[in-house]
């Protein structure tokens, strides 16, 4: 069975069995012309809203369906951990292809909601459209901050120390895993096995939530951003932002030991350099942020609660260039560093 033999309203039936109960803030829920929530006291509101495309942002053909739910919420959540807001509720568009398995439908669905659960996060409304092209699902998040605590990308000044969540490059290197073996023989639950760790980190990024909260809560982050488009585009933008420049140590990065052999193996000429195939790959998901030097113990105490691990991988500056150095001591060298990810190349 397909979409197009339901009503929207089944459709929407169908969601709303993968959800929460309703909370007592939301006083007018799914069903009606829009959402009626009750403002919480004493915060801000922080929005943020992101689009995931078929074809563009992922492949049907080695995307389960559930990861696509997951994916679209993750990103949401990523933006709203960076601003350091708790999530409160979403909104869910979604253009569907007549041809769409109402059973894809479902995972869809489930992978969004068993997130969203995660993280007391409710979907509140949205909307359902027959799309003649591509599968569209698009999320709108809604989290709270207090007001000193929100964080920017534009707080930074020279002298701050730069730090990243996590690891890096394994996303970037599972997208590749799996676009490999999808043209290759075997069929697409072989090729989720075969591409490990990686491939799990493109398919189900983990938005840094709690870490983003402590950094807020704690005041220890003086700009922040999570890396959708890698790391090279989020210190860009910070720099950018904060009006200062950067050198980021290359031998500092932690690049994921999965992604580093993967990158490392493939052919020269399609990859010419791993390291640079990790900082600008996209889909980390990750934080980078600056802390003041005077403010490291306000850091170690968020890393103590955060559930995980950072590492200071560069510094601020007072010129305006942002540069990766390679190497150590007098043979150590600068270059530019490259762009991320770009969207419309």
């Amino acid at each position: 069975m397909t979409v197009s033999e339901l009503s929207e309203a089944e459709l929407v039936a169908r969601i709303r069995t993968r959800l929460q109960p309703p909370p007592d803030w939301l006083a007018v829920g799914i069903g009606d012309d829009a959402a009626v929530v009750a403002p919480e006291r004493n915060r801000l509101e922080v929005l943020s809203v992101d689009a995931l495309v078929e074809g563009v942002h992922f492949d049907r053909r080695f995307t389960p369906p559930d990861a696509i739910g997951h994916r679209a919420l993750a990103v949401n959540l990523s933006d709203l951990a960076a601003m350091g807001a708790a999530p409160r509720l979403a909104l869910l568009s979604l253009a569907l292809p007549s041809t769409l398995a109402c059973e894809d439908f479902d995972a869809i669905v489930a992978g969004l909601a068993a997130l969203a659960a995660r993280y007391r996060l409710h979907l509140v409304g949205g909307n359902l459209t027959r799309s003649p092209g591509p599968l569209v699902i698009d999320v709108t998040v809604v989290g709270t901050a207090k007001r000193r605590q929100v964080m920017t990308r534009g707080g930074a000044r020279a002298g701050d120390e730069l730090y990243v969540s996590g690891t890096l490059g394994a996303a970037a290197a599972g997208l590749q895993m799996l676009t490999a073996r999808s043209q290759a023989d075997g069929s697409a639950d072989a090729r989720r096995e075969a591409a490990g760790g990686c491939a799990r980190r493109y398919l189900y990024p983990e938005p840094r939530v709690r870490l983003g909260l402590l950094l807020a809560r704690n005041r220890a982050a003086s700009a922040c951003m999570d890396l959708s488009d890698g790391l090279a585009d989020g210190v860009h933008q910070i720099a950018a932002a904060s009006g200062v420049g950067a050198v980021i140590d290359a031998e500092a990065l932690p690049i994921d030991p999965e992604a580093r052999r993967w990158f490392e193996a493939r052919p020269p000429g399609d990859h010419p350099d791993p390291l640079l195939q990790a900082v600008t790959g996209g889909d980390d998901y990750e934080l980078l942020f600056a802390v003041r030097p005077r403010l490291r113990r306000r850091l170690q105490a968020a890393g103590q609660h955060g559930q995980v691990p950072f590492t200071r991988v560069g510094v601020c500056t007072s010129g305006g260039a942002v540069l990766l150095r390679r190497g150590a001591g007098a043979t150590a060298t600068e270059q530019p560093m490259p762009p991320g990810y770009r969207h419309f190349r």
